[in-house]
């Protein structure tokens, strides 16, 4: 108990350290109270953030804000524009195309899966395939089931959607052009004794910039990588399966080895086991150790190191709670964390000598 009330007492003492945790509680509680009706909002900041990078650049080369928030805006309209009626209804495409040759996936499996007992009578028996060949029949019935529950379901997402693409790129101008603005605004109604907030933002925000500019370049690099790649191998399915390929590298260590599953599966059934079929898992190894050993030092030299036990727990938690955003920003969240910890009053040598002292049982002189 002494020791709590001891920790309790040195870290809330400081009416800046007391400042800090009221941030960082009003900012959770935002979050998640109302992260569900101010999602537009979180985004159009996301977007916004991004795009200003590209806005200061123009500004150094001498360009005024207003025109250099134009051009951007303009950029990112177009871009819009191409995925949504140029990227979307290629990958609806492909996975239409994909769920319609899941039949013959099937029986092509089937066939193999009833050479294994002939094959390897002391390993597999005839009743070991028929149970899990029934097993998977139904599991994929009621995958079957979920698939049209949630496309029924849909209807009313696609009203929402279509509200998020109109709010959403209104959202992003105004966030650009009164950037100022907002943000004296915002800075009005803080206490002005706020440096340990001031110190934790300004550690952990040039290094969170660096990690969503940088991770949204990596998913379109490796993307593209990937689709010519795929493509120039003839590989079915290229556009789908190099976005999988592209935002797997959302999820560290674990998206890339997820994402080997679809596109061996698509590669074998496609080639058979023979040499394109390794010609296309060598040529995802070589995107995966190029992402891993080249790209990701040059976008990410400004991130913290983390120990990558602490990037597999952060995207747990962070996923945990929000989902997809939650994944994207398990590491800048992560790097806040650590920005915290790292700036919250430790026991002074001073203290710990005192309490060695009070411990410290008297000797007789």
């Amino acid at each position: 108990m002494n020791l709590f009330t001891d920790w309790f007492k040195r870290s809330f003492s400081d009416p800046q350290v007391v400042i800090l945790g009221l941030f960082l509680i009003i900012g959770l509680a935002i979050i998640i109270g109302l992260g569900k009706w101010l999602a537009p909002m979180f985004a159009s900041i996301v977007i916004a953030y991004l795009l200003e990078g590209v806005v200061g650049r123009l500004r150094k080369l001498g360009m005024p804000r207003f025109p250099a928030v134009l051009i951007v805006f303009v950029i990112f309209l177009t871009v819009l524009f191409f995925l949504l009626f140029g990227l979307v209804p290629m990958l609806s495409r492909q996975l239409t195309q994909l769920v319609q040759q899941f039949p013959n996936y099937i029986s092509q499996g089937q066939a193999l899966l009833k050479e294994l007992p002939a094959n390897y009578p002391q390993l597999i028996s005839e009743e070991q395939i028929q149970a899990f060949t029934a097993s998977l029949g139904d599991e994929f019935a009621s995958m079957g089931q979920r698939v049209l529950s949630w496309s029924l379901a849909s209807v009313a997402g696609v009203v929402v959607l279509v509200v998020y693409l109109v709010l959403v790129p209104v959202l992003v101008f105004f966030l650009l052009k009164d950037k100022r603005l907002l943000i004296d605004w915002a800075v009005s109604y803080l206490p002005k004794e706020r440096h340990l907030a001031s110190v934790v933002w300004a550690e952990s925000e040039a290094q969170i910039a660096n990690y969503v500019r940088g991770k949204v370049m990596e998913i379109l690099i490796v993307g593209a990588a990937t689709f010519v790649t795929f493509r120039f191998l003839g590989l079915q399915y290229s556009a789908l399966l190099a976005t999988l390929v592209g935002f797997s590298v959302l999820i560290p260590y674990i998206g890339a080895a997820v994402v080997t599953i679809p596109i061996a599966f698509v590669a074998f059934f496609q080639y058979g086991w023979n040499w394109d079929f390794g010609q296309v898992l060598i040529a995802y190894a070589i995107i995966q150790a190029l992402d891993g050993n080249v790209l990701v030092p040059l976008l990410f030299s400004e991130v913290v190191n983390l120990h990558p036990i602490a990037i597999i727990l952060a995207i747990l938690v962070f996923g945990g709670f929000w989902g997809l955003w939650g994944v994207f920003f398990a590491i800048p969240l992560a790097t806040l964390v650590n920005a915290v910890l790292r700036a919250w009053p430790k026991k002074s040598a001073d203290d710990k000598s005192e309490s060695e002292l009070e411990t410290e049982p008297t000797r007789p002189g």
